[in-house]
């Protein structure tokens, strides 16, 4: 088992623990990522959760996981679906408000408790010059689990 950069999802900043790596017939190494949906809920969490602005690729990562388009997200954040690319390819920075709808948005479709008030999570959305890495540890065979930072 070891520690994998996990670049599939669309995001730089994800590292997963305990994966298994084996050989194929051919020797080349493959990597075993069973469970993908649980893995995703975890990067999702992971996103949701973390301190600092949310960057134009978190935003289309949780876009995607939502299942909506960038026109559908646009309406319910009352903003031009122009914006959401802009912000999704980092041209601009993403609005606080929204990004704090965005998180709550996502937390509510993807099931996941976030165990704190609106207030505290319009808190987090304070940009950030730090790189936020998101680590998460394989839990078991159908599960995975964010590590303490």
């Amino acid at each position: 088992m070891s520690r994998y950069h996990y670049t599939e999802c669309g995001l730089d900043n994800v590292f997963i623990e305990g994966v298994e790596i084996i050989k194929d017939e051919d020797g080349e190494e493959v990597v075993c990522i069973p469970a993908i949906g649980e893995l995703h809920k975890a990067i999702a969490t992971g996103i949701l959760k973390q301190a600092g602005a949310m960057s134009g690729k978190e935003l289309r990562f949780l876009r995607t996981e939502m299942g909506m388009t960038q026109a559908e997200l646009s309406q319910l954040l009352h903003r031009d679906a122009q914006t959401i690319a802009r912000w999704e390819k980092e041209e601009i920075p993403i609005d606080g408000n929204a990004d704090t709808v965005v998180r709550k948005l996502a937390a509510e479709k993807l099931d996941i408790a976030l165990n704190m008030s609106t207030e505290e999570l319009a808190r987090l959305t304070v940009p950030s010059a730090r790189p936020r890495e998101i680590a998460i540890r394989r839990a078991d065979d159908d599960g995975y689990e964010l590590k303490a930072a």
